[in-house]
């Protein structure tokens, strides 16, 4: 591998690592850190973590602060509201196209874990239910985007998936927003193995609305 290879190689692992820390809270929302700071906690080097820092903030997720260092995007409710208006889109679209093209595999496996997890919380199961309650959130989402057939609207979602995680890590499910929350993606399960574009467009939008009163937005 070239020289150039190398360096461009470790700008994009650098890259990886630095959203890698914005997914799990590591980076949360809101803070500030030199970038000294990040280096050490991203263990690259400078020079990669430069090139890092202006990906994600081209991606809305940090922003630059010259001679000081980078702050994380804040879970304001201008922002909840407008990544949660773009993730609606994206979903709303990817419900279209995977029921005209019939592609609806998975979904028995989708429903099982939505109805385990809800089940869970709803016996009072207490220890990683939290971050059980993403992987699982995530999971839907994740389909409908796969079912958009576009890797350039799949780079754009999962840039906005990063920043949704942002705040998701700023305010953690609690066990009664998780059962409502599984209640509403089974909705949106149930439509889409009746082939239903319109009511698994419906129940997205209603899941929407449903989250961003749980985030305090209105």
């Amino acid at each position: 591998m070239t020289g150039a290879g190398k360096s461009e190689l470790l700008m994009d692992r650098a890259h990886e690592a630095l959203l890698a820390t914005l997914r799990d809270g590591r980076l949360r929302n809101g803070q500030f850190v030199s970038m000294s700071q990040l280096v050490d906690l991203l263990d690259f080097p400078i020079a990669p973590v430069r090139e890092a820092v202006k990906q994600a903030s081209s991606q809305g997720l940090l922003v630059t602060l010259p001679k000081r260092g980078v702050q994380v995007m804040e879970a304001s409710p201008e922002n909840i509201r407008e990544c949660l208006d773009v993730r609606l889109v994206y979903d709303q679209e990817g419900a279209r196209r995977r029921i005209e093209n019939n592609a609806l595999e998975g979904l028995e496996t989708l429903r099982r874990h939505h109805e385990e997890l809800r089940d869970a919380a709803r016996a009072g199961a207490s220890g990683h239910m939290p971050p059980m309650a993403i992987e699982v959130d995530l999971s839907l989402h994740n389909y409908l985007s796969e079912g958009l057939g576009n890797s350039l609207l799949q780079a754009s979602y999962t840039a906005n998936r990063t920043r949704i995680a942002i705040i998701q890590n700023a305010r953690p499910f609690l066990q009664d927003r998780i059962v409502s929350a599984m209640e509403e993606h089974l909705a949106v399960i149930e439509a889409l193995e009746k082939r239903d574009a319109e009511t698994a467009v419906g129940a997205l939008r209603y899941h929407c609305e449903q989250t961003l009163r749980w985030w305090g937005v209105t």
